[in-house]
């Protein structure tokens, strides 16, 4: 019997009010496949592997859910984590984040990546990260 501890990322999840209208952003923004799990619970997941394949990230529906303001105010409701997606061209990236239903936040900090907000009002960050995208273990993702 093998007592060694194993971890794996299962998933990134993610609330919002409607997890399978988000789901089809992400779908669309990473050109992944879509499962819908049940009415509360939606999830995207890298083409080429199974369906439902991890990791991957799943969006849970909350009727409470309110978006993070951008950049953080006192007394607003806060961020706790955003998604990076490394991209190799920044402003062919911005552009189709938009085109895909995502917002380019006011208040941006960097030349080298973009404050995006998606439809669900969740800021996440394209970056530009040629390295990254050229890498043979980020071909494998």
């Amino acid at each position: 019997m093998d007592d060694e501890l194993k971890i794996k990322m299962y998933s990134f999840t993610v609330d919002c009010k409607e997890p399978h209208k988000l789901a089809q952003f992400y779908a669309a923004l990473l050109k992944w496949e879509v499962m819908v799990i049940d009415e509360d619970w939606a999830c995207v997941y890298a083409p080429g592997t199974n369906q439902g394949t991890y990791p991957g990230i799943l969006f849970q529906q909350n009727p409470e859910y309110e978006p993070p303001v951008w950049p953080a105010e006192p007394e607003a409701q806060q961020q706790m984590a955003h998604i990076d997606f490394a991209v190799n061209d920044l402003e062919k990236a911005v552009q189709y984040a938009v085109q895909c239903g995502a917002a380019i936040a006011e208040e941006q900090f960097s030349n080298n990546w973009r404050v995006m907000l998606d439809p669900a009002g969740h800021p996440f960050c394209l970056c530009q990260m040629r390295s990254i995208i050229e890498s043979a273990h980020f071909a494998l993702l």
